[in-house]
This record gives structure tokens, C-alpha cells and sequence, in this order.
């Protein structure tokens, strides 16, 4: 056999050498990884084909040199007194056969020859290296793409599955799934497109990158790269709001007074904002100035509607808008467009009422209130009036609000503003114990009474519920106490259905996210008594009488 002139291996052997390491750096480059990694995955194979060979019960290393190619190949021994596994033990008499100096407890290497790759072997070696090799370059995909959350990408349409567009994006694949496809766009095989990256997840089959072209961030990061002044902070989208295809609003403000906005983003001739609009696929863009005052800000955001007046309600996060009745139709806009939009933007739920219809709700509270007066304080119709014309909603107003205040009122002095206070707290009582009787008869513990915030009227609710007990109570989640129900038409052609929020048991009491957190906690409070207690008792002292029994024995 023909041998080298410098060191005598065959020449056949160095060329397995030079094509290892060849294959190492093709493979590395290609895949955009660690060349260590691809040598590694080749150990791995070639440990797996030795252990085939010599049999899986050793313990065989392999170590190729990433510089030379040399492969070694051993087994791990085990120095012990008397060999229990012949595989992985050997006695001491045997090991210092193979190492003079062996002593109990080493660990001496015992080489191998080198093995022929069958074609099994080789077929499994290939198997391990391609494994190792792909799950080095999902790893490498995930690490890159991992922080750029939010970010635009420019990518190749590679295939459509099902209604989902995979984007080639270069060393990876992102999906856009049909739900953020733009409506109607149509898109082929090799068109470039651009996308926002929503999430990118580790998963089994490798890093999934979801892109999406429907999300509100698309446009605000299109907009970034069209108007210089919000890339550089001058001018910002505060909110945003689509119907992706459709139509969409943005509120914008600027930082510098002497910057429109609303002008410089739109752009000369409106070319930025049109830049924009062509890439969303003509989807029309209402650019509005934001402002801190939420009226004006939704008065802004219904345009082109005309506002007569706006009612904000900030503890139902609600907002009653009042518009002329020749104006009803734009401010809904098509479809409820137009509202839907604005409730996005303004992050609240938006009641479009026409002057006919905003009269006739007031008359009808101005009735109900002043027949719950009339009937709760036993007074006549005119003070009952008197008191909801000066804007008193509730008992708990009259019978909580400072007397000057109520004496205040015209015709009214501090003697009649003090029994109208004791008949509201009288009628406020009744109304305690009627609810506490209720209660008493649904069944509810008096324990639930002594949580904090709730009130008679509340458990009664509660009891209606099936909730009667501490346990009841504790098991539920915050949102499921206190979350209120919130009503969105559906996009598109499903307008006219309408998808409800499931509301808490006691979303009509106004209560807080941190009362209903504490309500909650109050009522689990128990359950870590219970478990204190439990424990107490197992690692409890002895008494004394145990201890000098203890002591006896």
C-alpha cells in the first residue's frame, strides 16, 4: 500500500482525513454553524458505530482532531478490587497491564483499532450528523431571531399551505397565518413582502417565526420608515387602530410645536401616507391628532362625524357620545366601522346616541330616580325632582354627602337636609336587611359577610350564583368575580354577530382589580391557616410528660 513520505500513514487514511474535515467546513458554512458542532455530531456517529461493533455495554469515546483529521478511538475501564461488569470494570491486575502505575478508583483508556463502516453503520452515522447538524441550526435560527419581536422583515413567498403564506426569510421561515393576511390580498410564489415579526416560539419541530400584516404595529413601523420625524421621536402614534384591507386611524402627536403632525404625516402631495396606503393594499388611513382629554380625543376619532356632546363613564371604562340625528349613520359608519375603530383607538366602548334618543334617556333616569326618592325617603314628587335635577343619583348620596351640602339646595335648610339624611340611611338599612334575610335563605355563610368590600347585596348575587361558601368563593379567578362583560361586533362580513365576553359575578358593583384581588385572597386565607396548622401539629414539641417518658426510656 502506498504510504506518505513524511509520517507513513496510508494514503487512503489521509484522504478520509482531509474529506472529514472538508465535509466538516462545507457543512458548517452552509448551515451557518459552529464548525465544533458539526465535529462533535461526527464523535457522536462514530461512538454510536463503535459501541454497534464492539457492543453498546462499553463505555467508547471517539476524538476526532479538528486540525488534522486523526481519529482515536477507546474504551473507559473502571480500576476496581474484583470486576463485576467485564464491559466497564476491570480488576487491578489487569490494569496495570495496561497502565504500571493503576490504582482502585482510576479510570484508564484502553485503545481500539480503528472500525469499517458498513453500510448500516455509515447509514446511522448519517442519520446521528444530520440530527445533530439540524437542531444546531434551529438553535442558530432561534438565537437570531428570538429578539427581533416587533420588527419589519422583507421576505420571499415561498409557499402557500392551506391559506398560510411561508416566507422564506433567508437563514429561516416565517408563516403568515390566514388570520393575519391582509383580506383579498393576493399573494404568489416568489413576490417579496413585508411583514412585522409578532412572536417567535421554540418548539419540537423547530423555531416557529409568526409574521403578521394585519396587526396595528405593521402599520405604525411602516409609517417609521416612511416619516423621518417618527423615527426620530419628534412625532408619535400613540394608538392605533385597523380593519386590516378596510380602513384604519391613527392618533399622533408631536413633541415639537412647530411640527403638524397630522401634515407631516401625511407628506407632500400626501406621497408618505400613500406609500403607506399601497402597501396595506389601499386600506384608507384617518391620521387624527391625539390629545390627553379623552372627549376630544373621541370627538377627534369619530371624524368625519359631527359631536354634539360626549359623557365619559371612567369606572365602566364606557363613553356616551350624543350626535345630531342627520349625523347617526356616519358616526357608526359602515358596518359599525367607523365606532369600532374609535372604541379601539380610545380603548373604551363608545354608545352613539342621537339627541331624540339622549332626551328621551334622560327623562326616563329623571322618572326612575325621582320614584325611587318619592318612594325610598317618603317625599313628595317636587323634592324628589328637586333632589335628581341637582344631580343626586343614588341613596347613598343623599345619606353620605355633607348636610351643608344638601342645605344648599334652594328651598331646602339644614333641618330638612338632616331628616332627608336619617331617611336615607333608614331606607339604606332596610334594604341591608332585606338583602341579609335574602342571603340567610340562599344558603350563603355568614363568613363570606366579613371579607371586605362586599356588601348584602353583593352575596346575594353571590348566592344567586351557586357561590355560598368560603371554598365557592376562593376558587374563583379575579376576572371571573369582578371582569366586566364587553360586547364587539366581528370584523368584516360577520358584523351583524356579535361576540360576548363572559362578564363576573359581580361586574355590576364597580369593583376594582385590587378589591377583587384582595376579596379573593381573603377568601383563601383559610386554606394557608389550615395548611399552618397541619404542620404544626406534626412538628410540634413534645410536653413535658412526653419528654420524661422520652427521657425514662
Amino acid at each position: 500500500m502506498a504510504t506518505t513520505a513524511a509520517s507513513g500513514v496510508p494514503a487512503a487514511a489521509t484522504a478520509n482525513k482531509a474529506e472529514l474535515l472538508a465535509i466538516a467546513d462545507a457543512v458548517a458554512r452552509e448551515k451557518l454553524i459552529d464548525k465544533g458542532i458539526v465535529i462533535e455530531a461526527m464523535e457522536d456517529a462514530i461512538q454510536r458505530a463503535a459501541r454497534a461493533r464492539y457492543g453498546a455495554e462499553n463505555d467508547i469515546r471517539a476524538k476526532l482532531d479538528p486540525i488534522t483529521g486523526d481519529l482515536r478511538l477507546w474504551r473507559v475501564l473502571e480500576v476496581v478490587e474484583e470486576a463485576d461488569d467485564h464491559f466497564k470494570q476491570v480488576d487491578l491486575k489487569g490494569a496495570q497491564k495496561l497502565k504500571k502505575d493503576a490504582a482502585v478508583g482510576d479510570f484508564i483508556v484502553d485503545p481500539l483499532p480503528p472500525i469499517e463502516f458498513g453500510r448500516i453503520a455509515a447509514q446511522a452515522a448519517k442519520q446521528v450528523i444530520f440530527q445533530k447538524v439540524r437542531d444546531a441550526e434551529r438553535e442558530r435560527q432561534f438565537e437570531e431571531f428570538k429578539d427581533r419581536t416587533g420588527e419589519v422583515i422583507t421576505g420571499v413567498v415561498k409557499r402557500v399551505e392551506f391559506g398560510h403564506v411561508v416566507v422564506d426569510l433567508g437563514r429561516a421561515e416565517g408563516v403568515i397565518r390566514r388570520d393575519q393576511q391582509i383580506p383579498r390580498e393576493m399573494v404568489r410564489v416568489g413576490d417579496r413582502i413585508r411583514s412585522l415579526i409578532m412572536s417567535v416560539r421554540r418548539e419540537t419541530r423547530g423555531p416557529q417565526i409568526f409574521l403578521s400584516r394585519a396587526h396595528p404595529d405593521f402599520m405604525k413601523k411602516l409609517f417609521a420608515q416612511e416619516v423621518p420625524e417618527i423615527y426620530d421621536g419628534i412625532i408619535e402614534i400613540k394608538a392605533a387602530a385597523r380593519d386590516p384591507g378596510s380602513r384604519a386611524k391613527i392618533g399622533v402627536i408631536s413633541y415639537d410645536s412647530s411640527i403638524d403632525p397630522v401634515g407631516a404625516c401625511v407628506g407632500m402631495k400626501g406621497s408618505r401616507v400613500q406609500a403607506v396606503v399601497q402597501e396595506l393594499q389601499g386600506e384608507k388611513i384617518d391620521i387624527i391628532p391625539w390629545s390627553e382629554d379623552t372627549a376630544t380625543f373621541v370627538v377627534n376619532a369619530l371624524q368625519p362625524a359631527t359631536v354634539s356632546r360626549v359623557v365619559i363613564d371612567e369606572e365602566e371604562s364606557r363613553i356616551e357620545v350624543v350626535v345630531p340625528d342627520d349625523q347617526l349613520s356616519l358616526a357608526i359608519g359602515r358596518r359599525g366601522q367607523n365606532v369600532r375603530l374609535a372604541s379601539q383607538l380610545t380603548n373604551s366602548q363608545i354608545d352613539i346616541l342621537t339627541e331624540a334618543d339622549a332626551s328621551e334617556k334622560r327623562q326616563r333616569e329623571f322618572v326612575e330616580r325621582s320614584e325611587m326618592f318619592q318612594g325610598e325617603l317618603d317625599v313628595d314628587e317636587t323634592l324628589a325632582q328637586l333632589l335628581v335635577a341637582e344631580g343626586f343619583t343614588s341613596l347613598e348620596e343623599v345619606a353620605y354627602v355633607s348636610v351643608d351640602e344638601i342645605a344648599s339646595i334652594e328651598g331646602l335648610d339644614d333641618e330638612i337636609a338632616s331628616e332627608l339624611q336619617n331617611r336615607a340611611t333608614e331606607a339604606l338599612e332596610r334594604r341591608e336587611a332585606a338583602a341579609r334575610e335574602e342571603r340567610r335563605k340562599l344558603g350563603v355563610e355568614d363568613a363570606l359577610a366579613e371579607l371586605p368590600y362586599l356588601t348584602e347585596q353583593m352575596l346575594v348575587t353571590l348566592g344567586k350564583a351557586g357561590i355560598r361558601t368560603l371554598d365557592d368563593l376562593a376558587d374563583l379567578a379575579t376576572d371571573e368575580l369582578i371582569q366586566k362583560k364587553r360586547v364587539e361586533p366581528r370584523r368584516r362580513a360577520e358584523t351583524s354577530k356579535r361576540t360576548e365576553e363572559k362578564a363576573g359575578v359581580l361586574a355590576d358593583y364597580s369593583l376594582t382589580e385590587e378589591q377583587g384581588n384582595e376579596i379573593i385572597m381573603a377568601a383563601r386565607a383559610h386554606w394557608f391557616e389550615d395548611d399552618a396548622s397541619a404542620s404544626g401539629s406534626e412538628d410540634a414539641p413534645s410536653t413535658g410528660e412526653d419528654a420524661v417518658a422520652d427521657k425514662d426510656q
